[in-house]
């Protein structure tokens, strides 16, 4: 956790992340959303990065992980966000994307798989996947393409993991196992996708080319490795991805419970099926659905063992959405004009953070967020100094990381206070947000620099006022003297 004041409260959680897609028709804002909390044990802290446009000269080669295959890079390359896990740790697979575009990439731990025999060609693609998808990637679609056609060239190093690539028309799942098989499945725009940290593609449909992208043989090289036997010699259709290549032996018991009341949130009753790949839900979900299904210790059910809180919800043995090793969440709103594609971005817990808006056409990361160029991350993404894992109260992280210390502390106690503060600042943000981007939207049609200027500092303003806001609060409720501590 760093050198917080407070110490660590950390402990280990070793299922990690999850995410929520809800297509544009399952949309009570008509647009497609996306939900991820990103899951990390260890000592961590979240930067966020404005990788520019870029042309590259005919040979350069893609060496973003030392190891690992050295990929030849395309002529141009896309603008995006990136939101960086720096860690004690090789963080090979914990950062986030989203490019100018408007494709969101983020990924889910689904460890481990079956395959125990991985083909693997010049050590193989593995954190450079969703960088290359935000550099290249024009659509969601696209970006399953492109990362297809890298998996198959030179293999994905990770056991199992699942790849959430997302765009203002749809969203993608792509499920991976170590070596070249793959397959990725498009959520329907009126259903709504929950996904912890098992493979969720159960009946996969190679005919349909709309809807499914996979290895050709996908299929025969599961019987082939005995995972599957046909009811029906030469009749695929009781074939399942997830029960072929999902490791029989992993506990699933804290996949089971957040994918249950996940569930739960979205179709407002008991689920069917807890490992559903997607469903209709009866009424239509906004942002703050999403949110509330990020942040819920399962508050009001029977899988809530907090007793009210007077157990810290996020240590009461059942794995929870909103858990002690969340780093960052957030809420992709998508847009026509991506450039206003607000990304709402919550540091650490959701539920003791405020979920703050920043646009996708900044033209710099607001102060405190960062404090290094992009080149200089990735040059030591796998060798991260101690001095950028320790106590800085000059930098926003650590604010945030401060309140949510004292709430794993005492979280009966300062969690009202807390939660006062954050909904304050989101009904501000919620209240000014349609009147704002109908002007911006107004000033692109004659200026759009004037418009990412606009942009730009809309989102300054607003992350500096969270980091302040937040700071401000740890302040007092020391000085009120928390009895727990």
């Amino acid at each position: 956790m760093g050198n917080s004041p407070l110490g660590a409260f950390h402990g280990f959680v070793p299922e990690d992340c999850s995410a929520v897609i809800v297509g544009k028709e399952a949309s009570a804002t008509g647009e497609v959303l996306f939900g991820h909390n990103e899951d990390d044990s260890g000592n961590n802290v979240m930067v966020q990065h404005l990788v520019p446009r870029a042309t590259h000269q005919p040979g350069k080669l893609v060496e973003l992980e030392p190891e690992c295959a050295k990929i030849p890079q395309v002529g141009q390359t896309w603008a995006y966000l990136w939101s960086e896990t720096r860690a004690d740790w090789k963080a090979s697979f914990s950062d986030t994307f989203i490019n100018e575009r408007g494709v969101a990439i983020a990924s889910d731990n689904c460890s481990p798989s079956r395959e125990d025999m991985p083909e693997i060609t010049n050590g193989g693609i593995g954190y450079g996947l969703g960088h290359i998808i935000a550099q290249r990637a024009r659509t969601a679609r696209e970006g399953v393409e492109i990362a297809a056609e890298l998996i198959e060239k030179y293999g994905y190093t990770a056991s199992g993991r699942a790849y959430l690539i997302v765009d203002k028309g749809e969203g993608w799942v792509l499920q991976v196992v170590q070596g070249k098989h793959y397959v990725a499945k498009r959520v329907p725009d009126d259903h709504v996708l929950f996904i912890p940290n098992w493979y969720t593609i159960y009946r996969v449909d190679l005919s349909d080319k709309a809807n499914y992208i996979a290895s050709e043989d996908i299929i025969i090289y599961a019987i082939s490795r005995g995972w599957y036997t046909p009811e029906r010699p030469g009749d695929y259709s009781d074939f399942s991805f997830a029960l072929a290549y999902q490791d029989p032996e992993k506990n699933q018991d804290g996949n089971m419970v957040r994918h249950k009341n996940a569930l739960r949130l979205i179709l407002k009753r008991e689920p069917a099926d807890i490992r559903a790949f997607s469903v209709k839900p009866q009424e239509k979900l906004g942002v703050d659905d999403v949110k509330a299904i990020l942040r819920t210790h399962y508050e009001g059910t029977d899988d809530d063992l907090s007793n009210g809180y007077v157990v810290n919800p996020h240590r009461t043995g059942k794995r929870t959405i909103c858990t002690s090793t969340t780093l960052e969440s957030f809420v992709v709103q998508f847009r026509e004009q991506a450039e206003l594609t607000c990304i709402w971005r919550a540091l650490l817990n959701p539920c003791t953070s405020p979920y703050v808006p920043w646009y996708l056409g900044i033209t710099k990361v607001p102060a405190g967020y960062t404090w290094m160029s992009p080149e200089e991350a990735l040059a030591s993404h796998f060798s991260v100094p101690q001095s950028d894992l320790s106590y800085r109260p000059g930098r926003a992280w650590w604010a945030f990381r401060n309140v949510q210390d004292l709430a794993d502390a005492a979280y009966a106690e300062v969690f009202p206070e807390i939660r006062e503060a954050r909904d304050a600042l989101e009904k501000t943000w919620a209240e000014q947000q349609i009147q704002f981007e109908r002007q911006v939207y107004g000033v692109f049609k004659e200026d759009p620099e004037k418009a990412r200027a606009m942009l730009t500092d809309y989102t300054q303003a607003q992350a500096v006022r969270a980091w302040r806001t937040w700071w401000a609060l740890f302040q007092r409720l020391m000085q009120k003297g928390c009895r727990s501590l």
